[in-house]
């Protein structure tokens, strides 16, 4: 069979890939939050996105090295993974070394891979990738959990002064970066990449959940995406400002966004965390979402000049 591959062209790959991580859902950590990774700047340079497509020119792999991220992301069709892998991470290896020395670089590249997929870890470990499950201090493993529609969600409301709202589209997406930046303590989320989101046909505006204080500073953020053709919705991101913390105001922002995944009709909702180690996991449990999941965290480390 005659595969071909180029790097990412034009906006219409994106849908493509979409499409083909909706094909097969069950071998992806992510597939209805894409749009959210998809308006990452790592897509600013089209080098950092590779599809293959077959003889019939159907794209049967893609994938991505998510700077922002610190992550590999990639889908592969089923019946191509068994030779295509190997190839995908070769790939992604050869990306990685030409991205020393420039803005895409990172020193250590990030795969997630689930428990059960033995062929995947295997081709990992053979490329040099290693376990991040039990390495001591560092050790580091995630979860993917989901809740069910059956399960009515808990109501948490905010104390008085603070207000529960979307976001007020592009004229706050300033705002909301600063705030992004502090909760996670870095200056990957950008306005570019965050206006972009809002700009995606993907994107709800409903679904873009804050939580505004008495002062009208944004202080927590929880944003949901919905799949209409699977009736499917994913968490992603949520955090709440360290000064208001002790409101448990990521608590109220995700309340109010699994209501409104609800009442769009979402038969499932997932979301992707660190494990039982982890305070959002358990945040995430008190709402009845379970652990459907293992992922383990590969890891390759890049020599930087």
């Amino acid at each position: 069979m005659a595969i071909t591959q180029r790097p990412f062209s034009t906006e219409q790959d994106k849908y493509l890939m979409s499409a083909l991580a909706r094909q097969c859902p069950k071998n992806n950590l992510h597939n209805v939050d894409l749009p959210y990774r998809f308006s990452s700047w790592a897509f600013d340079n089209p080098e950092n996105i590779s599809l293959w497509f077959d003889e019939n020119q159907q794209l049967v792999a893609w994938a991505a090295l998510q700077t922002p991220f610190w992550t590999i992301d990639y889908v592969c069709h089923p019946e191509q993974e068994s030779h295509l892998h190997q190839e995908i991470l070769s790939w992604a290896d050869q990306r990685a070394q030409a991205t020393q020395n420039t803005l895409y670089a990172r020193p250590a590249w990030f795969v997630m891979v689930f428990s059960g997929q033995n062929n995947r870890i295997r081709d990992l470990e053979n490329a040099g990738f290693k376990c991040q499950s039990d390495v001591g201090e560092d050790s580091w493993s995630k979860v993917l959990m989901r809740r069910s529609s059956q399960t009515p969600v808990k109501i948490y409301e905010a104390r008085s002064g603070f207000i529960v709202r979307p976001l007020a589209g592009e004229s706050e997406v300033q705002k909301y970066v600063e705030l992004h930046q502090s909760v996670f303590e870095s200056k990957n989320m950008t306005l570019d990449w965050r206006t972009r989101t809002l700009q995606h046909p993907g994107y709800k505006p409903d679904l873009d959940i804050v939580v505004e204080s008495p002062d009208k500073r944004l202080v927590a953020f929880c944003i949901c995406w919905f799949d209409e053709n699977s009736m499917t919705g994913h968490v992603e991101p949520l955090g709440s400002h360290k000064d208001f913390r002790q409101y448990a105001l990521g608590r109220v922002a995700l309340s109010e966004g699994l209501r409104r995944l609800q009442s769009l009709g979402a038969q499932n909702i997932f979301v992707e965390t660190d494990n039982y180690r982890n305070t959002a996991f358990r945040l995430y449990e008190s709402f009845d979402f379970q652990t459907i999941q293992d992922v383990h965290v590969y890891r390759k480390d890049y020599e930087t000049e």
